[in-house]
């Protein structure tokens, strides 16, 4: 029985072969995008799955009170590891991180490597697989690293044993591994190519066990059995009771939250990446259904040319059951067939997909999970798309047919029309959505920073290079390709170090405000094209300046009416100038106000500018050279400030992306699905076409005759999908501080390019049917 219904159903296939090729295409085309998207959502959801305790193992933040408002900071004083594990039940270990780069040295090799100095439950913690060693003694000496296998394979070669080999860090010191550990994937929220013990920085740096310093990441295991809650609770209550600060709170974070809901408002988890998550399956799920309505237009746009056949069999004693079986054959053979088609899709598309999305995703049909997700789509594409066709062609009376009876189709037809509609709706949906994306990322990006980053180039600060600045300073400018160069402590975009409990001449209640402080040198805001707008900036006598001070523009306005400058802070610090604010942190809110010392000698970073109108390699060959000439034991490295601030907006740019793709995949296959009935309205009006001709119509005429109808379920659409995208969008908008404001350009533009595409897909068939010469219209069959 099986075997005649998928031997009808393929003729049938075969017969129609137009359509189905149409059918086969749409679905092709949704099932390839699902899956992407589906690649791309499992790598999301497994971050740091290859963790064997991900679901005892938890980050502590802090929630920190300034000026009446929560805020969450990822870092903690050096103690608390050891009283969380000492004094609350139902933790079981416990480890104080510290991240840092280090340059590796053996022999001629020098390679530059990220990773952590930490306790040693960190490495149980975090399930290292050691390959060489063991995890139990690894940190037995205080000088002892253990190192990544690809680390292992850089720095002694392919197939040789790391174990009690020595490596040279920074040029300075010496540690000697002792294991080596499986390379951590790359969908880890925190990853790292080598740990050495903590044990090490404590020693160098007395002021670790100091709760007023919050510099470390410290993570906890609880015990299977522990309540979480419970445990939580206990956490929020050690910091203020160590040190009667009730405006600091740690709190536990889940290492399965890591990544998905990273995100922090007021204190409290507002979400984060799962958002992108939820958003772009349900994106998945609407491109399949517009693939899905394809078939349903197209296979009930075609029930007068099957009506006989349905006729026909009913008579010879074909019940409905046995119909709507076939019909669903049909549709499941069809989204086979479209699977298979995607198959060879993905292959194609999926490098493409991951250079935009910047991951490493792949389809790998070997994995069960993979090959079955896949099937399950065909299947729910063959069932979704073929049951309202099935029911209906299955539910013809014979005696209707065969008299050849003019059967009601009015339903048939709003429904195909509704469905027609829905499809562009979504279409101009995201084509609204692309638009306002990429303005709104424009909009940042525009927006006035206080400084300039362009021809700005940033340079990681190491070895000598503190010390040899004034030489490095003039050898670069001799070059005559650098305009200057400045010294500073953070990295200019992000955060940095900062603190409270300072006071202030003219200001009140200072004491609650939360201020960054930047160490620079004295050419830094020449370098960066930062203003001074009161006062003076630093001199080139370091003793003239050593205590006077600079602050930010709102720093100045905490100090009260009347200038700043000549005005006192802590009462030792003067200050001589105003710098205007500029962006840093958050690239969509206010930052908070800075004081600049001068002093280079916690300089984490050098900024160099270049000349304008200077080619940027030979720009970079200037540096180079200088660098190796005064810090010769370190590889140059360097990244521009422009391209660093273009990654703030990953996810926006993601987003944007993506829109414009789903955009493209719409209305692909909503223009597919256009095509087809445009097609087939054609060939049911032909001899209504042919008479017009006879009777002077003009080709013009007859396009616009048949184009008429669809231009206005396009036009409904519109209608339909303005409020729509509005609404959508408004509430994306709203979760930015800094954001544009939503345009009826917008709105037009799609509206238009929908109208277009549309207009053109149509005219295509309609033109053919135009040109078609009247006598074979009207010839009598």
């Amino acid at each position: 029985m099986i075997k005649n219904y998928l031997k009808i159903a393929w003729r049938n296939l075969w017969k129609n072969k137009g359509y189905s090729m149409l059918n086969i295409f749409g679905l092709a085309i949704g099932i390839t995008c699902a899956a992407m998207i589906l690649l791309w959502v499992e790598d999301e959801v497994d971050y740091d799955a290859n963790f064997d305790k991900q679901d005892v193992v938890y980050y502590v933040p802090t929630n920190q009170q300034y000026e009446g408002e929560w805020r969450t900071f990822h870092s903690t004083p050096g103690p608390l590891a050891e009283v969380l594990k000492e004094e609350v039940p139902g933790i079981v270990g416990a480890a104080r991180t510290k991240e840092e780069d280090f340059l590796f040295q053996v022999g001629e090799t020098a390679i530059n490597k990220n990773g952590r100095y930490a306790d040693p439950d960190f490495l149980s913690m975090f399930s290292l697989s050691f390959v060489e060693g063991n995890l139990e003694t690894a940190f037995d000496d205080v000088d002892a690293i253990v190192i990544s296998q690809e680390t292992a394979t850089q720095l002694f070669g392919k197939n040789i044993s790391a174990i009690n080999k020595v490596i040279k860090i920074n040029n300075e010191e010496s540690y000697t591994v002792s294991g080596v550990y499986e390379d951590l994937p790359h969908n880890v929220t925190y990853s790292f190519d080598w740990v050495v013990p903590f044990e090490r920085f404590a020693k160098d740096n007395e002021w670790v066990n100091e709760y007023d310093r919050n510099f470390a990441d410290t993570f906890v295991e609880l015990s299977p059995e522990a309540n979480v809650d419970v445990v939580n609770n206990k956490v929020k209550a050690i910091l203020p009771m160590k040190t009667e600060d009730d405006e600091t709170i740690a709190f536990l974070f889940s290492m399965k939250d890591w990544h998905l809901r990273s995100a922090f408002e007021g204190g409290k988890n507002i979400g984060g990446q799962i958002t992108y998550v939820r958003l772009f399956s349900l994106i998945a799920l609407i491109i399949l259904l517009i693939a899905c309505i394809n078939f349903m237009n197209l296979a009930t746009a075609r029930s007068e040319k099957r009506a006989n056949e349905v006729g026909v069999r009913k008579v010879l004693g074909s019940g409905r059951k046995g119909l709507i079986s076939q019909f669903m054959a049909e549709a499941i053979i069809t989204a086979g067939l479209s699977a298979v088609l995607s198959v060879l899709l993905l292959k194609l598309l999926v490098p493409q997909f991951n250079t935009m999305i910047g991951k490493q995703l792949a389809l790998n049909l070997v994995n069960p999970t993979h090959l079955l997700t896949l099937l399950g789509i065909t299947l729910i594409c063959g069932l979704v798309a073929g049951w309202y066709p099935a029911f209906y062609l299955s539910s013809f009376k014979p005696v209707d047919v065969l008299k050849g009876a003019r059967r009601s189709k009015g339903s048939a037809s709003m429904i195909r029309k509704g469905l027609v509609a829905t499809q562009f709706v979504v279409s101009i949906v995201f084509i609204i959505s692309t638009i306002i994306v990429y303005q709104q990322v424009q909009h940042v990006k525009g927006r006035d920073l206080g400084y300039n980053k362009e021809n700005l180039v940033k340079i990681p600060v190491n070895g000598d290079m503190i010390k040899n600045f004034k030489p490095i300073e003039e050898d670069m400018k001799a070059s005559g390709r650098i305009e200057s160069i400045g010294f500073i402590n953070s990295d200019i975009l992000s955060g940095g170090n900062n603190t409270s409990g300072l006071s202030w001449q003219g200001g009140v209640d200072t004491e609650d405000v939360l201020v960054s402080v930047r160490d620079i040198t004295v050419d830094f805001f020449n370098t960066t094209g930062m203003k001074i707008i009161e006062g003076r900036g630093f001199s080139n006598n370091p003793a003239q300046d050593s205590v006077n001070i600079i602050v930010s523009e709102s720093f100045a306005k905490l100090m009260g009416s009347g200038s700043a400058v000549g005005k006192t802070i802590e009462e030792d610090y003067p200050v001589i100038g105003v710098v205007k604010d500029y962006v840093y942190g958050d690239m969509y809110g206010s930052s908070d106000p800075v004081i600049f010392f001068n002093d280079p000698s916690q300089a984490r970073f050098m900024y160099v500018k270049t000349k304008t109108g200077i080619e940027t390699a030979l720009a970079l060959n200037a540096m180079e050279a200088t660098l190796h000439k005064f810090n010769p034991a370190f590889p140059f490295e360097y990244e521009f400030v422009d391209d660093t601030y273009d990654a703030k907006f990953k996810s926006e740019q993601l987003i944007g992306n993506l829109s414009q793709v789903f955009a493209l995949l719409a209305i692909l296959i909503s223009c597919l699905g256009l095509f087809g009935l445009s097609a087939f309205t054609a060939d049911q009006r032909r001899k209504e076409i042919g008479v017009r001709k006879v009777l002077g119509s003009s080709i013009t005429g007859i396009v616009g005759l048949l184009s008429k109808d669809f231009m206005k379920l396009v036009g409904m659409a519109i209608v339909i999908a303005t409020p729509i995208a509005w609404l959508l969008m408004q509430n994306w908008l709203e979760g930015f501080a800094y954001r544009t404001s939503i345009n009826a350009w917008a709105f037009i533009i799609a509206g238009a390019v929908a109208i277009v595409i549309a207009l053109l897909t149509i005219s295509f068939q309609a033109i053919n049917a135009a040109r078609v010469n009247p006598v074979k219209s009207l010839r009598t069959e």
